[in-house]
């Protein structure tokens, strides 16, 4: 899609939505993140598994005229804070300090760390407010505020030039998503020395940040449509650390991999022996991973790039990485050893706290069954395109996990249903409707998981589909994966409505998603199912909502 929209102006349309609380100011690749306070500013840094509260710089930075008065806030841009009537800026110079420079004389910067301590000093030009990893401050003089200033206006001009142009009713809110993919952009020094230069576009800059793998592959896909490179190296991050058996983890972070339940804290190991199991040892270590999405991702970042040889050794590359990944779900992950991989861990779900999982161990879910049809058949495909492979395992592969997974439908009920360490789990949750991916449902099961999304007992809620029926005893609209809707699920059940033959359904699905973000005011991680607001404990400005919104603008504006 050609750009005729320019950077200045995508820039404008982001800015009506920072605010400094919904989202914070920040840069591409830096771990400073800076919100409202009164009429200041707190400064935090951005921080693996920990809270904001945690990682406290500045508890509030004002900027003070001659008569002491605190100068409010008028404006929040990308590449600036400014206070008063253009009195002081506060820009980043670099990626790992501000600088607060005034224009007018008489001011003065008043900052307060998080052991009590207040300081003021004199704003003749400029200060530079450098943080050090341990999140120590030093405050000093600087004579390269401009610079600094021009500098990172360059760089989020460069980043919004490269903004997708969709529908006019979709541009305001695709610009505002497209600054929170860049905003979240994150280096991970810690991983030079085996990727080189890495960066990696973190679900947030609010406490996820590392890459989790189906995030990595979800916002790969939002990704592609105006920095393909920049998606190809989500993929390189996710597919870079499998294990020998083929396993990839679930977390690539500053530490390196979260793959095992042994790498989590003591807290969550308790909650697995608790949790107990018929099958998996609760005592062992648990493989940690994603659901099976990385051919459909690879899918969509290919069709985003030139097919060069260069971009096809690539993919070959890849290609290798995941289909050794799939018959690791089969060899290692199969518990009962019947034919139908299961979730060792609700980790490895990506639906955490889903109700599904409120039962015994090892789980047989739906969803798992659906993507890993869906990804035989994309490596068959694959397969026949570069005839590295042969195509027809993989099919005969899915033939046999579609026939387990037909197993978990429940004709009477019109459900697919999970299993908790072999028994039936009652709940009517979406991983219902993931059988759809696969587009070989029978006729009579796919309009009756159509015929779902319209009842509002169900899935016919009016901000989209709850993550747990409306109508089941465990639906909490405001818990996560319990209720609220998810851009993510609203998407893969649209593209399993594409597939299955349903494209104006898949199209009405994917509209209403879009509007659902607009109306809710950003790319929330959830969103309450009656109110289409972001659900009171959601994290925002988050990296796959934002992705998603993009992908399926521009795909709904051709």
């Amino acid at each position: 899609m050609t750009l005729t929209t320019s950077p200045e102006a995508l820039a404008a349309l982001a800015c009506g939505h920072l605010d400094l609380e919904r989202a914070p100011f920040t840069l591409p690749s830096s771990r400073i993140i800076v919100f409202r306070e009164g009429d200041g500013v707190r400064v935090h840094t951005s921080e693996y598994e920990r809270r904001l509260d945690q990682c406290r710089v500045l508890d509030l930075l004002t900027v003070r005229d001659a008569a002491s008065r605190a100068l409010p806030i008028t404006a929040v841009l990308p590449d600036r804070v400014v206070f008063g009537d253009d009195a002081a800026t506060l820009v980043f110079a670099g990626t790992e300090s501000l600088s607060l420079g005034a224009a007018a004389s008489g001011l003065s910067a008043e900052w307060t760390t998080p052991d009590g301590q207040t300081r003021l000093a004199p704003l003749a030009a400029a200060v530079r407010i450098e943080i050090a990893p341990d999140r120590t401050v030093r405050v000093a003089a600087s004579t390269r505020h401009d610079d600094d200033a021009d500098a990172s206006r360059a760089l989020w001009h460069d980043w919004f030039a490269r903004c997708p142009v969709v529908r006019d009713d979709l541009q305001d809110m695709a610009a505002f998503c497209w600054w929170v993919l860049g905003a979240n952009v994150v280096s991970l020094p810690r991983l030079r020395a085996q990727l080189g230069e890495v960066h990696a576009v973190v679900p947030s800059k609010i406490g996820y940040v590392g890459l989790w793998q189906w995030d990595a592959y979800f916002i790969a896909a939002g990704l592609r449509h105006g920095a393909p490179e920049l998606a190809r190296e989500q993929l390189d991050l996710a597919f870079g650390f499998s294990s020998a058996d083929g396993q990839l983890p679930d977390v690539v972070h500053e530490e390196g991999v979260l793959a095992t339940s042994d790498d989590l804290p003591q807290a969550d190991r308790d909650r697995l022996r608790r949790a107990g199991s018929q099958i998996a040892d609760p005592n062992a270590p648990v493989p940690l991973t994603k659901p099976p999405l990385a051919a459909w991702a690879l899918r969509r970042v290919l069709e985003a790039l030139p097919r060069t040889p260069e971009t096809e050794a690539w993919a070959r590359r890849h290609l290798e990485t995941i289909r050794r990944s799939q018959d690791w779900w089969f060899a290692v992950s199969d518990l009962d050893g019947d034919g139908m991989p299961e979730y060792g861990h609700p980790y490895s779900s990506g639906l955490d706290d889903s109700p599904i999982f409120d039962g015994p161990l090892p789980t047989t879910a739906p969803d798992l069954g659906a993507y890993l049809v869906r990804q035989d058949l994309e490596l068959a495909r694959f397969a026949e395109e570069f005839g590295d492979a042969d195509p027809q395992p993989h099919r005969e592969r899915a033939e046999r996990t579609l026939a387990k997974l037909m197993e978990l439908w429940d004709a009477e009920a019109g459900v697919f249903t999970a299993r908790a360490a072999g028994q039936r789990v009652g709940t009517d949750a979406i991983v219902g409707l993931m059988p759809l991916l696969t587009g070989r449902l029978p006729g009579d099961v796919r309009d009756t998981l159509a015929a779902a999304l319209d009842d509002p007992a169900r899935y016919g809620t009016p901000w989209g589909l709850p993550t747990v029926a409306a109508g089941d005893p465990d639906f909490s609209p405001e818990r996560m994966w319990r209720g609220p809707v998810w851009i993510n699920t609203n998407t893969l059940v649209a593209d399993g409505l594409a597939v299955s033959g349903l494209p104006d359904r898949a199209r009405e699905l994917a509209e209403r998603t879009l509007e659902l973000v607009i109306h809710g005011g950003g790319p929330h991680e959830y969103f309450h199912p009656y109110t289409g607001e972001k659900a009171g404990t959601a994290t925002t400005a988050f990296g796959w909502s934002a992705a998603l919104f993009i992908d399926l603008a521009v795909r709904l504006s051709v």
